[in-house]
């Protein structure tokens, strides 16, 4: 099966595109995804693609009303950006609630998204359905050029500020005595999850975000040790799902952002069964200890 698909990637470049443009978000999205999930903001990815959704609706309608050549992306990669400004600004009206700032804006997105599809002439079904579960056949030779610039910029992210990185997921404080700027790399780290964002969402859709963002990390941090442990983990089953999703969708004629979500899903809850089989055999084993130590005191005691 693999074999056949290897030989229509190299033939056909639609499946070409499609394929290396999957095989890099899988490598990025676990890496962008661990940050996310260490510093506790997973739920603002789908902030952010809801907002950022409405962002390319009214892409469209610009370029609607507007005869020139706009790519509604770009209005999608703005909204996304200005997302996070809005949350923080929003945040600081709720001290003790910080978390009704994202609620807020998945609100304004889905209902600047449907006024706009619905004044907006022209949008058919099949947009706006790509628009939510992605359209990633439909990558063309600029997507793939755009994503790879955007996994360059992540690798040259990861290499100046690893450290730091690291410093300011696991904790703050220190991180701000070590002079870190922690508003600035806040910032820049959200803005990287934003332009990720609007990249995924003509690919995988905005449903299917958080599930290559932060399902694989989910999965890697019940099973391994370390953080960088837990990025190498997710990596590989990021890039597992990527690759028998393809497959899988290809010769079933399935879409591919829902394919690659459940497979993800999949490999989830058997670590979970796993992780349990391990709890229920670890308690076992103690109990069965404590059992072996109460019967040896008591066979040491005189009668």
């Amino acid at each position: 099966m693999f074999l056949n698909i290897f030989r229509e990637i190299i033939e056909f470049d639609t499946l070409r595109y499609a394929f290396i443009a999957a095989f890099v978000i899988g490598i990025i999205s676990p890496l962008i995804g661990s940050v996310v999930v260490i510093r506790r903001l997973s739920n603002i990815a789908d902030t952010l693609s809801h907002f950022s959704l409405a962002g390319v609706v009214i892409g469209v309608f610009i370029s609607k009303i507007i005869p020139l050549s706009f790519n509604p992306i770009l209005m999608g990669i703005a909204f996304s950006i200005g997302g996070t400004f809005l949350v923080e600004k929003i945040r600081n009206f709720y001290k003790n609630y910080k978390e009704l700032s994202m609620a807020i804006i998945i609100s304004l997105g889905v209902a600047l998204t449907g006024l706009f599809i619905s004044i907006t002439e022209g949008i058919s079904t099949s947009f706006t359905t790509s628009l939510l579960f992605g359209s990633i056949m439909s990558v063309g030779k600029f997507d793939v050029i755009l994503i790879l610039f955007f996994a360059a910029t992540i690798f040259v992210f990861i290499g100046f500020y690893y450290k730091q990185v690291i410093t300011l997921c696991f904790d703050e404080t220190y991180a701000r005595i070590s002079g870190i700027n922690v508003k600035a790399l806040q910032l820049l780290i959200t803005i990287i999850l934003a332009l990720a964002i609007s990249i995924f969402i003509e690919l995988v859709g905005v449903l299917l975000i958080s599930a290559l963002l932060i399902v694989p990390v989910a999965s890697s941090i019940l099973i391994s040790r370390s953080f960088k442990g837990s990025i190498i983990i997710s990596l590989v089953f990021s890039e597992f799902s990527i690759l028998l999703g393809f497959a899988t969708s290809h010769y079933l004629s399935l879409p591919l952002g829902s394919t690659i979500a459940i497979i993800n899903m999949i490999v989830l809850f058997i670590i979970f069964f796993i992780v349990k089989i391990n709890t229920i055999k670890f308690k076992k084993e103690k109990k069965e200890k404590k059992e072996k130590k109460e019967n040896k005191n008591k066979a040491s005691k005189p009668d």
